[in-house]
């Protein structure tokens, strides 16, 4: 943790928060830009050089993640500046030249109905053991929802909590659980080797910060089967997808016993895609998916082709599907019809808002 005021980086990061932007970019070759609103906006400062990327980034890096930024060309870590915000920091090379993206962490964690977050996401508080996963594409907001349910479960329930993150961004408080927050890098070598040591730790719940690869997604499935509360992120944008993307990650002869696995322990898949709102910032679409005993046997049978179906017959239950998300921002005049035809899953249903051949559709 710095001292306010002693890095050259803390003034952008000011302005960034004067702004209200999510993302400073910072790329050598090119002044600092800003995202604002989900559009990237440049900040009147000269062309950044090779020098000035390292004046501004190696005095808030710790030493080991600099390194390793020297050797691998990429690390991550946060780093906080006292009454402003954390910041989630991303160090890598590219073809011209060094480049960071920090991302504002919110100094405070936001409960689910501040961030205005769908009433059934409270459910996914109340699920007793399994897999829980958050997912959408990078940006989109899926840090912030997991913290607000982290922190509604860690206000009601008594639980030992053990999150795994890269890096660690909100930092909870202990409240009724126990809490012990895990930072890849900094505490233990990788998400596989914190979830094997996890398992030793008697928690009642453990969170992944990032389901990247097939020895931590394995792993996290075995921990449900078992009873333990897995939360996890994927980069995906809805229910189907992530099935999908969980059971190719398996070799091909190992796909059937991941589809079983997987079918019995998913409890609950929260999906969401951040879009521009009318009048300026972000809105989210949420999908929101609580597995039946049908959709479990969709998922072990390979036909998760039909949990969209399965979703929309479910709305009693508190589940709505992406596309009746996306469409209710537009016909509640939140979004544009543009808006809501990129991020939308099935594009067809879109068409009659947008007409029939919409600017930089592939068809």
């Amino acid at each position: 943790m710095s001292t306010a005021g002693i890095h050259r980086l803390d003034r952008f990061l000011r302005l960034m928060n004067d702004r209200g932007a999510s993302d400073l970019h910072i790329a050598v070759g090119r002044p600092p830009m800003l995202r604002v609103s989900g559009s990237l906006e440049q900040i009147r400062y000269r062309t950044i050089t090779e020098g000035d990327y390292e004046g501004l980034m190696k005095p808030i890096s710790p030493p080991h993640r600099w390194q390793e930024f020297e050797s691998t060309g990429d690390t991550d870590f946060a780093y906080e500046l006292p009454e402003v915000a954390r910041f989630r920091v991303n160090l890598f090379r590219q073809q011209r030249g060094s480049g960071a993206v920090l991302r504002v962490i919110p100094s405070k964690i936001m409960t689910i109905e501040q961030l205005a977050l769908p009433p059934a996401v409270r459910r996914v508080a109340e699920v007793s053991g399994g897999l829980v996963l958050v997912t959408g594409p990078t940006g989109s907001g899926k840090s912030t929802t997991l913290a607000a349910i982290i922190d509604l479960i860690n206000r009601t329930k008594r639980y030992h909590i053990i999150t795994i993150e890269d890096p660690i961004e909100f930092v909870h408080q202990n409240a009724r659980c126990l809490i012990h927050q895990r930072e890849v890098g900094s505490h233990a070598p990788g998400f596989s080797a914190a979830l094997r040591a996890a398992a030793r730790e008697d928690p009642d719940l453990i969170l992944v910060g990032e389901m990247r690869d097939l020895e931590t997604i394995s792993m996290a499935l075995e921990a449900a089967a078992k009873g333990t509360i897995v939360f996890g992120t994927l980069h995906t944008n809805n229910a189907v997808k992530t099935v999908d993307r969980i059971v190719n990650v398996f070799p091909a002869g190992e796909q059937e016993g991941a589809r079983h696995l997987l079918g019995d322990t998913l409890r609950a898949v929260v999906a969401q895609q951040l879009l521009p709102r009318i009048g300026g910032g972000r809105v989210a679409a949420i999908e929101i998916l609580f597995t039946s005993p049908a959709i479990a046997n969709m998922i072990r049978e390979a036909k998760s082709s039909q949990i969209t179906s399965a979703i929309q017959t479910g709305v009693q239950l508190g589940m709505v599907d992406m596309d009746t998300s996306i469409r209710r921002l537009y016909e509640e005049g939140t979004v544009s019809a543009r808006a809501a035809y990129d991020k939308a899953i099935d594009k067809e249903l879109f068409r009659d808002i947008i007409g029939d051949t919409p600017a930089g559709d592939p068809d």
